[in-house]
């Protein structure tokens, strides 16, 4: 699976939030729920100070690796976090180096089957914000889907 390494400026995200794991038998139907929640119900609408028209699942906020447990955001870049509802949910993505992946199909499958290979890589992860940026067309089919995987600074010793 091929990727570029980039160097991304921090982003503000708002959306909502859960706490899972891989080992959670509901992880997939808590994550869907999250997505139906957000997009389905009407929150990402009430997010007046969107930077763009993407969505993003975002996954922070590590115990350890992927084995530990996690925070699943979904969510949209914004502007400023001024005038949002208290359920929304803000967090920084930190600046710093990612590997850049472009993930086309399907969004169910192509965005599963990229993580199972992703899992089997031997990437230099920091685990500390890693996330699926849906690019602005609405076909579910023939989605565009960057995905940045946050990498240790050069020499920075694991996490």
């Amino acid at each position: 699976m091929s990727y570029e390494v980039v160097q991304l400026e921090e982003k503000t995200v708002a959306g909502l939030k859960i706490r899972t794991s891989n080992d959670d038998a509901n992880m997939g139907r808590d994550i869907g729920a999250l997505w139906e929640n957000f997009l389905g119900d009407g929150v990402y609408q009430t997010i007046s100070t969107k930077k763009n028209e993407n969505t993003i699942g975002l996954y922070t906020n590590y115990e350890s690796d992927v084995n530990g447990t996690y925070d699943v955001m979904v969510c949209c870049e914004v502007e400023e976090t001024k005038g949002l509802t208290e359920n929304i949910k803000v967090h920084t993505i930190p600046a710093g180096r990612y590997a850049k992946f472009i993930v086309r199909g399907n969004v169910q499958t192509a965005v599963g089957a990229f993580w199972a290979e992703l899992w089997s890589m031997d990437l230099d992860r920091k685990y500390s914000c890693d996330f699926e940026e849906y690019q602005g067309d609405s076909d579910m089919n023939h989605a565009e889907i960057h995905v940045y995987i946050s990498l240790n600074e050069l020499g920075e010793a694991h996490e």
